[in-house]
């Protein structure tokens, strides 16, 4: 043990006598572990901020929809089968899902769903009050949506169950709509009643809340800031009477916190096939939010290791440095190699004398790529508007890989010194 710390002393002894030219030689290394710790910190930032976007949507939400079926099997006459093609087809509003057939569906999942959120779409139009106007999209919901999408109230309150049964002329919109409207009033919009323009048709609703507007991320508008257009929701069974509808296409199903959302999504798909059996073209199809956040994360980290791996090319370049400087620095000590072996030093302590410093070269430089990368992480995260989160498994793994260098590098070198004849080494000039 003592020789080892001799031999790290000798190293550091050795780097101080040449400071550029150890500076320069640990230039590939600090360059090439610094690329690798800025691009993993960079992707694991961008990862935890769009899976935390997606988580915010309802990690353990469920969409549930309808698609067509695969292509059936036909038998001709000769007895020959093939897969017959089928055409594609719309689904109708005899083909969606029934008020029964949802609730039969929360009674026998009582205890593992905390809303179901429905939606019908009259259209786009316009809150309208002589020279005021604020676009909107008038989309009718159940109470479920609300908690499904967070949704959140800055003042009045959601509709409630007689409203909702009772075909009810309510209405919540939107800060941005009140700003048109009201002057940014939201006090004053509470109760009144608002008149909307869809699809040719006015309808007179009356404000029962506000909601906070929230841009969304995916989203990008040419308009100006007075028109853009915002939800404003009125109750599901109100926008179903107005289009003469009674069916559903999708709907979106929030779990409690403990149920498994991929178990519970096929387990949602097996119920609702029971139903679709004799349907000939359309069948249930459900998937978890949960997946697509996995999925998701799965692509961006796999983009951000192989990016990683071609920056950490540079720390082979780093080697084949350290291995170079490694093969000089034996050539200018080659009279103090001779020296210690005719004084007995065994060839193993001559090898163990070169690779520590070759190892100790690559550690230093490890270190301050280290830091660099960190600081160049933050600052990217921090330009990409991202929390920085530094990879500590990717710190260890560039450490340990630095070190891993040092050796494998430093041991041709330090193996050819340990080889030296030493009447030739004492004769060298």
């Amino acid at each position: 043990m003592m020789i080892f710390y001799e031999n790290i002393r000798l190293a550091l002894f050795s780097l101080k006598a040449n400071k550029m030219r150890a500076l320069l030689t640990m230039l590939g290394i600090i360059i090439g572990i610094a690329s690798v710790i800025a691009i993993m910190t960079v992707g694991n930032s961008l990862t935890t901020t769009v899976t935390d976007s997606m988580s915010s949507m309802g990690a353990n939400n469920i969409t549930v929809g309808l698609q067509q079926k695969e292509q059936e099997e036909e038998v001709t006459d000769e007895g020959m089968s093939f897969e017959g093609r089928k055409p594609m087809k719309t689904a109708e509003e005899s083909d969606y899902f029934t008020t029964e057939m949802l609730e039969n569906y929360c009674e026998t999942y009582a205890d593992s769903i905390v809303a179901l959120s429905a939606t019908e779409t009259l259209g786009s139009g316009q809150i309208l009050d002589g020279d005021l106007y604020a676009n909107v999209a008038v989309v009718g919901t159940s109470l479920g949506y609300f908690a499904a999408n967070d949704t959140t109230l800055l003042s009045g309150r959601m509709f409630s169950e007689k409203e909702m049964n009772e075909n009810a002329k309510v209405v919540l919109i939107s800060d941005k709509a009140v700003d048109n409207m009201f002057e940014g009033d939201i006090e004053a919009a509470v109760g009144s009643i608002v008149q909307i323009s869809v699809n040719g048709q006015y309808y007179n609703f009356t404000v029962v809340g506000v909601y906070e507007y929230v841009e969304s991320a995916m989203s990008f508008s040419s308009s100006s800031d007075k028109d853009v257009s915002t939800n404003c929701y009125i109750p599901l069974r109100t926008a179903k009477d107005i289009n003469h509808t009674t069916g559903y296409s999708q709907f979106t199903v929030v779990t409690t916190a403990d149920v498994d959302s991929e178990t519970f999504a096929e387990d949602t798909e097996q119920f609702f096939n029971v139903y679709y059996r004799n349907n000939r073209y359309f069948e249930a199809s459900a998937f978890s939010m949960a997946s697509m956040v996995e999925t998701m994360t799965d692509m961006l980290s796999t983009i951000t290791t192989a990016i990683a791996v071609i920056a950490g090319i540079a720390l082979l370049v780093g080697g084949i440095g350290v291995m170079n400087i490694m093969l000089v620095s034996i050539t200018e000590r080659t009279r103090e190699i001779g020296t210690r072996k005719a004084l007995g030093a065994p060839n193993s302590s001559i090898r163990l004398q070169f690779i520590v410093e070759s190892i100790v070269i690559c550690l230093i430089g490890g270190i301050l790529g280290i830091i660099l990368g960190v600081i160049l992480g933050i600052a990217f995260a921090d330009f990409l508007g991202t929390a920085a989160v530094p990879s500590i498994e990717s710190i260890i793994i560039s450490l340990s890989f630095s070190m891993a260098i040092g050796v494998f590098f430093g041991y041709y070198p330090a193996n050819k010194a340990a080889k030296m004849d030493p009447i030739e080494a004492l004769r060298y000039e």
